[in-house]
């Protein structure tokens, strides 16, 4: 591990808390991004730890700088901020926030939270698409003939780039999307903000009856699960607080079995990057029921855990790579009558 933070006290005290990992070795620390530059080719540590906000040169832009020559599996560092979205668009795999009394955080939960990042992005592969994404155009009008079509996602680890990279080419009378990202509260708020003034679609953070309509995006909150429903006619959403389900609140095996029990054939469930099985069994049980179901390939994504797990029980029907899956969910749409 290579620790990089501006301010002594916090650096040592991450390099104390995370060296006490079996499992985790802290070979050097940094103060800027020029000394930490210099302890990269010395050391050439397996994972790098940085500061966002630091002197001489930000988190971020030492990370557009450093990811085409030398792509590192990093961790951010972060106080509550849409910052978080430039350094994982910059190649960052994951990020972990600093203590705030605010929300609840303090430094044992940092260092518990930050061993078990680093020990997923030690496995983590750096696609170069999240650098360099071709310059595709939206997609034709879907104009679905099916009005009871749904689109279910899933992700976790490298996810938030994978998503974008999926939505913004829907086109704007896509049928409505429902997403669990797995992420902590607020900043889900921020993602669905961050989307929705990229992409077409009509991006925002759910909340109970928001409506599943065509050129709509839901994004479970970051505490709440999530659960489609089905009433008049019409697709809803429910956000419910509930115990960790995989390990994840919100959890995407939630979501995609009320997909699978409310919508049946009509739905099409996409799985992406991600550390885990969740999700798995709920895309298992979308396919048992009709629906269309597809995978993010092992060379695309970050973490080849939770489409795996799908792949290999049998859930996805159609495995593809992550700047194919657009148009394979688009295809997906038409085939649907």
């Amino acid at each position: 591990m290579l620790v990089v933070d501006d301010s002594l006290v916090f650096r040592e005290t991450i390099a104390r808390g995370i060296a006490k990992d079996k499992g985790i070795e802290v070979v050097a620390t940094a103060s800027d991004p020029f000394m930490a530059r210099d302890k990269i080719i010395e050391f050439e540590p397996d994972v790098m730890t940085l500061d966002v906000e630091m002197p001489k040169m930000d988190g971020i832009e030492f990370l557009r700088r450093l990811m085409p020559q030398y792509p590192l599996p990093v961790v951010v560092v972060s106080a509550v901020s849409s910052n978080v979205f430039d350094a994982l668009n910059a190649g960052a795999v994951d990020f972990v926030t600093k203590p705030d009394a605010r929300y609840g955080s303090n430094m044992d939960s940092l260092i518990n939270e930050l061993v078990i990042k680093i020990k997923i992005a030690s496995t983590a592969k750096l696609g170069h698409w999240k650098n360099n994404k071709p310059a595709d155009k939206i997609l034709d009008s879907a104009n679905a003939k099916n009005k009871n079509t749904i689109i279910a996602i899933g992700a976790s680890t490298g996810g938030t780039e994978a998503i974008y990279e999926v939505i913004r080419k829907f086109p704007e009378d896509m049928p409505g999307v429902v997403i669990v990202q797995h992420m902590p509260p607020i900043f889900t708020r921020m993602y669905a903000e961050r989307l929705n003034n990229t992409c077409s679609l009509n991006v925002r953070e759910a909340k109970t009856g928001d409506l599943v309509v065509p050129g709509t995006v839901l994004i479970a909150p970051g505490d709440s699960h999530m659960r489609l429903r089905k009433g008049g006619g019409v697709y809803s959403v429910e956000c419910f607080k509930g115990e960790k389900v995989n390990g994840h609140c919100p959890s995407v095996d939630v979501l995609f079995d009320s997909v699978a029990k409310v919508a049946g054939k009509n739905a099409i469930g996409i799985i992406l990057t991600g550390m885990g099985s969740d999700g798995a069994k709920g895309l298992l049980e979308m396919r048992r029921c009709g629906a269309k179901t597809i995978g993010q390939d092992e060379a695309s994504s970050v973490v080849y855990g939770m489409p795996k797990v799908a792949y290999d029980i049998g859930a996805v029907e159609k495995q593809v790579t992550i700047s194919e899956i657009a148009r394979a969910a688009y295809s997906a749409v038409k085939m649907l009558t």
